[in-house]
């Protein structure tokens, strides 16, 4: 980064060779230049909250010496009220006194997500927390976490993939077409998204209302469009896919007669843009709650009174706009391919935050991988690659905040899985499923996740399943891809 760039956002002349070294410091510790510049900016603007900093505290440090001669010191405060960001400034982390209340669904969960979890409940901003039967570890949260806060956002218990997302749609083609013209359906996955880490549309991108909406809300988003509208429509990596499967409705619902369906069924988020924002906001995090406990550190949470705390929340809710944004211009240009309409419709976030009622008081809901399950409310939860998923109807259990699993969970880590298997039983698996699969990586294959079926029995009295998806042609992104679920 250059002197007058770095002079631009607001450091002083004088300090621009020590901002050089700090640069070159988080670079080697791993932060891109995007990041790097909007930690700069915030820092120009008020250094306090980047004193413990790892790369940018001795510049911090430097900059308030200097402003504390040369200038009033900054109006700006990072804590505005009592909640924060954390209680009673930067250097004075007070934990519960007891752990704030949580439930958990499910008998096999590992020992390392359910630390994390009471780990949770400590926080002085919880309120309480639910487990979910598809739980497994996390940075921070857990996945299948839902935790209730006051006042409060923590970026980590939204997660990396922020909105990430379902959406089922049931189209006007028999089930047959399966089998019957497999090259068609396969050649409409392949040519209308894309998958993989920074896979985009180069040419004839697609449009959207979402680009229109103010992408200002946040110094990140403000500089986020044009790598939005590149990704637009796109599926990522890690545990995303499209796929096409039979969707079976027993009895009349949905507003369908009772009967087997062609449908379409996606999952990916916001993307390299939720990304960016999850790693401004939650290295922001912890860089104004220093004092937090190691095994908290990735809990660090931003109060809602504050400036960074709303402009998270609103680049999180842009984020939600625009995941819902991909998902349905993947099944309005696989649809308009394919020459067919769209006989329902059925979406869902997860790793998103939520404004809800609990017990008189307005708390912010978390749900980590985990679906809302509120009465009445619709959801999709998935299985694996050769395995079924599940419409399911909301039971509005308060016990786990109106929640439920976002899938069957991961039993095993990437890594152990590469190890443990190989593509020629794998495909005769697959095969005996009458599963096609265009491309996945090895830590994708269904041996990785529990049994969907022990899942939902262990949720009954959160969802109601109403239909059933079975996948029958897959598409993720290729071997080797870095997971970005």
């Amino acid at each position: 980064m250059k002197a007058k760039q770095i002079e631009k956002l607001g450091i002083p002349r004088r300090l621009v060779n020590l901002a050089k070294r700090a640069v070159w410091q988080a670079r080697q510790n791993g932060l891109a230049n995007d990041q790097i510049r909007l930690l700069l900016a915030d820092l120009a603007q008020n250094p306090q909250p980047f004193l413990a900093h790892t790369s940018l505290g001795e510049l911090a440090r430097r900059l308030c010496e200097f402003l504390s001669t040369a200038a009033p010191a900054p109006t700006r405060s990072p804590f505005p009220d009592p909640h924060g960001p954390c209680p009673g400034g930067p250097l004075h982390f007070v934990p519960r006194p007891a752990p704030a209340p949580w439930q958990r669904w499910g008998i096999d969960l590992d020992d390392q997500s359910v630390q994390q979890m009471e780990n949770a409940c400590r926080l002085p901003v919880t309120v309480a927390g639910a487990l979910m039967p598809d739980a497994h570890l996390g940075y921070g949260l857990p996945i299948g976490g839902v935790l209730a806060a006051d006042n409060a956002v923590i970026p980590y218990a939204v997660g990396v993939d922020i909105a990430c997302r379902m959406k089922l749609s049931v189209l006007d083609l028999p089930p047959s077409a399966i089998d019957e013209q497999p090259d068609r359906l396969i050649q409409a996955i392949e040519t209308q998204t894309r998958f993989g880490i920074g896979s985009e549309f180069k040419r004839q991108r697609r449009d959207h209302p979402v680009l229109e909406e103010d992408w200002s809300v946040s110094p990140v988003t403000a500089n986020l469009r044009d790598k939005a509208w590149a990704q637009l429509g796109t599926s990522g990596s890690g545990n995303h896919f499209v796929e096409f499967g039979r969707f079976t409705l027993d009895q009349p619902d949905l507003g369908l007669p009772a009967g087997t369906y062609l449908a379409l069924l996606s999952h990916s988020g916001s993307r390299g843009c939720g990304a960016l924002i999850c790693q401004h906001y939650s290295r922001l995090a912890m860089a104004l709650c220093p004092q937090l406990p190691k095994d908290l550190r990735h809990l660090a949470w931003l109060s809602l009174s504050s400036q960074e705390g709303n402009e998270y929340w609103a680049a999180m809710q842009l984020m939600g706009r625009y995941a819902a944004a991909n998902h349905a211009l993947i099944h309005k240009h696989i649809a308009q391919y394919l020459g067919l309409d769209v006989l329902l419709d059925i979406e869902n976030h997860h790793n998103f935050a939520w404004k809800q009622d609990f017990e008189g008081q307005e708390v912010i809901v978390h749900r980590k991988g985990a679906t809302p399950a509120q009465l009445g409310v619709l959801g999709v939860i998935p299985g694996s690659m050769a395995s079924p998923g599940f419409v399911v109807r909301g039971k509005g259990n308060p016990a786990s905040l109106h929640s439920a699993a976002h899938g069957a969970g991961r039993a095993m880590s990437r890594t152990q899985a590469k190890n443990t298997y190989r593509w020629p039983p794998v495909q005769d698996y697959l095969r005996h499923h009458h599963v096609t699969l265009l491309s996945a990586g090895l830590d994708e294959v269904p041996f990785v996740y529990k049994d969907i079926h022990t899942v939902m029995a262990q949720q009954q009295d959160l969802v109601q399943v109403v239909a059933r998806f079975d996948p029958r042609i897959v598409k993720m992104a290729p071997a080797g891809e870095r997971p970005e679920d």
